[in-house]
């Protein structure tokens, strides 16, 4: 090890390097990891080396995320990364034990999600052909922000699945589109008749028939940076009092459908979680919303 390079350094690497090739982790997953590991390097009185921490490193590091006011969210994130590369430690570069699952952590605040109504998503979907489009704005650019409006909240894909989509992943005629999830997983999700119209007028319009499905006017793939600012442009238009991003609208698409009675594993696996647990919490959102109603309409409410 070179005098510069930070003690530790050649096993977080390696670590890297086993959640890009081994588990395939997205590039957001390692900066996140590499940052969460980093800083508790670096918060640890005089560090020699991975072998030499102990679980009261772990509390001290724990105490000192909680005085400073983290989220219990953001203190979970961190420990998770934290004990994901310890067990990487303990299987592959033979460290005897893992100190990390000595630490007991805050459990997880349950805040539900917040989801449009559904008066209020046909208003932001309505957006792209009543909103003054800019000068400088190609012709089809109220076509391509309908389709992506349209194409979120039918499907409920995340914003990397959808800024992701080439051409021959969506399929007019079965009004389906292929998805490529987190881990690489793939999975079909219909799409619905507004949304398949959509897509197909935006791609006659801009006449994209190969490669990237949503293109910017340079005819370049739109980044998620990109899609997440045709959210904002929108939701500044269409006045809605809530934060409107494909996120909430994932969260409105799932929500709405258990509201007109789907079923859980069929939003799960229409969501693309692996876990059941995950997409249990809509329906803790339809429930609220369900004694919303109640309350306002029953008169022994």
């Amino acid at each position: 090890m070179s005098s510069t390079e930070p003690a530790g350094e050649k096993s977080l690497d390696a670590f890297l390097e086993y959640l890009s090739v081994e588990k395939n982790s997205s590039p957001r997953t390692l900066t996140n990891y590499h940052h969460a590991i980093t800083k508790f390097r670096d918060a640890v009185p005089k560090f020699r080396g991975w072998e030499g921490i102990d679980a009261d490193d772990f509390r001290d590091y724990l105490y000192d995320c909680m005085k400073s006011g983290w989220a219990r969210s953001t203190v979970r994130l961190h420990f998770a990364a934290l004990r994901s590369f310890y067990k990487y430690l303990t299987r592959r570069e033979g460290l005897p034990v893992n100190p990390v699952v000595e630490v007991q952590l805050p459990k997880a605040e349950k805040k539900l999600p917040v989801v449009l109504t559904q008066s209020q998503v046909t208003t932001l979907l309505e957006m792209p052909f009543r909103a003054k489009q800019p000068k400088q704005a190609a012709s089809w650019t109220a076509h391509r922000d309908a389709a992506i409006l349209e194409l979120f909240y039918s499907s409920g894909i995340r914003l990397s699945e959808l800024a992701a989509l080439n051409v021959e992943d969506f399929d007019l005629h079965q009004e389906c589109v292929r998805v490529f999830g987190k881990g690489s997983k793939e999975r079909i999700c219909p799409v619905g008749t507004p949304a398949a119209e959509a897509i197909h007028a935006y791609r006659n319009e801009a006449r994209v028939m190969e490669g990237a499905l949503f293109i910017s006017k340079l005819r370049r793939r739109l980044t998620t940076r990109a899609i997440s600012d045709v959210f904002r442009k929108y939701h500044v238009l269409s006045g809605i009092p809530v934060s409107v991003s494909p996120h909430k609208l994932r969260h409105s698409f799932a929500t709405h459908l258990l509201d007109h009675g789907a079923d859980l594993r069929s939003v799960q696996t229409l969501l693309g979680h692996a876990s059941l647990s995950t997409t249990q919490i809509y329906t803790h959102v339809s429930i609220e919303r369900m004694k919303q109603v109640y309350e306002k309409a029953h008169p022994r409410a």
